[in-house]
């Protein structure tokens, strides 16, 4: 069984055995009848009931199999769960009124007693009698301090739950730090992109963060594999982020990010489809003026398709109305747009000023290839030349290009790249749809009064 089925038929267990304990509580306490008044108190509160009890599962980490350590772990984690939920339900059918606040004493307490029982025992023989899939963990240990020997001795005592560690590093050659751990020192510092590939390793923890800035940078934006990077933090570091997990108890703090949740990408996705929809409905006159000052001032083309690239370097046809003079490149080359181009042309430069140019892409999110929100796409010319320029350049392909981002809102129209890519990571490292609508808003005003796009 894997994990993912095990957390699935926790859920599912819990709440149909929270229930028939509540049931057979009120069936032993009014020997075998269900009297009206009292039970019906449950039925008008039994899913709201669910929730709480599931939620009180949750919170005291029954979904969380790798936090609950032996049968001890599980009885404590039940008994709490069942305890938290009996006084949560008992709060809500207080505030509710007379009607639900009548449910017999005794039979809360015979429930609570069933319920700590039934999702005790299932566990227990779950566990026992099946082998369950946790998936593996690889990890690799930046650090000989006898801080690193406890994680490293921590982590092998989960071996259970999928851990493995697979070795140690020091950090330099030179300045070799004591160790009395079993596991064994694979090198330096210099050794882990390559131990990573070697030993497949999953998740790098570094337990020495002392002149480790170019490993870090090196793991947790220059990496293409999604190892986790995590580090045991001081208080300086503590002060300036945020804890994220923790091994017994050691603090770590992830310097990579796992990818959103899917329900924030299908929220941004359907928000995307929603908003650009009505917005090519709504500014379709914006659009035919646009269009027709284009045709009537440069000629045709009006509109200004070209290939860029986009989640996960694929390419695609990016639409805008044309800003530049007919064959803008063809003495040149690709070179990128300054302030005060020669090529741009005066009701282009309108355009610009106020982003109208960019309203073709609407119907670029439409069909899903861009967000309103996200890195600008650039061309693959440029792509190559500052994958090779910029460190970490490639990281910002891990998400939709936008029409708008954090880049263009917080700097001039013709920013260096490397000042963008700083904005476009903080964007991708803690994007919530709450920084979409404040970036959105942003955009607005910089459209309304022009704003950092000379």
């Amino acid at each position: 069984m894997s994990r993912g089925r095990f957390i699935a038929l926790s859920v599912v267990l819990d709440a149909i055995l929270v229930n028939a304990g509540i049931v057979t509580a009120f069936v032993l306490r009014f020997g075998g009848e269900l009297p009206r008044f009292n039970f019906g108190a449950y039925l008008g509160l039994w899913p709201l009931i669910t929730l709480l009890y599931l939620a009180s599962a949750y919170i005291y980490g029954l979904y969380e199999p790798e936090r609950i350590e032996g049968a001890w772990g599980i009885v404590r984690g039940a008994v709490q769960a069942v305890t938290l939920g009996t006084v949560l339900v008992a709060a809500v059918a207080f505030f509710a009124g007379p009607r639900f606040f009548s449910f017999s004493r005794l039979a809360i307490v015979i429930a609570w007693a069933l319920d700590a029982a039934l999702l005790t025992l299932w566990r227990l023989a779950v566990l026992r009698t099946t082998s369950i899939q946790w998936p593996e963990q690889r990890v690799l240990v930046v650090g000989t301090t006898p801080l690193a020997c406890d994680l490293a001795r921590e982590i092998d005592e989960r071996r259970g739950w999928g851990y493995h560690v697979v070795g140690l590093v020091r950090r330099d050659d030179i300045e070799a730090e004591d160790s009395d751990c079993d596991v064994p020192v694979l090198g330096t510092v210099a050794d882990v992109p390559a131990l990573v590939a070697a030993e497949r390793v999953t998740r790098v923890i570094v337990a020495s963060p002392v002149a480790l800035r170019e490993l870090i940078e090196d793991m947790a934006i220059g990496n293409e594999s999604d190892v986790r990077v995590e580090v045991i933090p001081d208080l300086y570091e503590i002060l300036i982020g945020t804890v994220d997990s923790t091994i017994a108890d050691i603090p770590l703090m992830a310097l990579t990010h796992s990818s959103v949740p899917g329900w924030y990408r299908l929220v941004k996705r359907l928000g995307d489809v929603a908003l650009s929809a009505l917005l090519l409905v709504l500014l379709s006159p914006v659009l035919l003026i646009a269009g027709l000052a284009v045709l009537l001032t440069m000629g045709g083309p009006v509109f200004f398709s070209q290939e860029r690239v986009g989640r996960d370097m694929h390419p695609f046809k990016v639409h805008k109305f044309r800003t530049m003079v007919r064959d803008a490149e063809a003495a040149s080359g690709p070179v990128l747009a300054t302030e005060d181009d020669p090529r741009i042309t005066p009701v282009g430069r309108f355009l610009r000023r106020y982003r109208i140019d960019e309203l073709p892409q609407l119907v670029n999110i439409l069909v899903g290839q861009m967000s309103f929100v996200g890195p600008r796409p650039e061309r693959a010319f440029f792509v190559e030349r500052f994958e090779r320029e910029i460190p970490g350049y490639r990281e910002r392909f891990r998400v939709k290009p936008g029409v708008t981002g954090l880049a263009q809102v917080s700097g001039g129209y013709a920013t260096t790249p490397e000042r963008k890519l700083k904005f476009d990571l903080i964007y991708l490292y803690h994007q919530t749809l709450l920084m979409d609508v404040q970036i959105m808003a942003e955009t607005i005003r910089v459209v309304l009064t022009g704003r950092g796009a000379r």
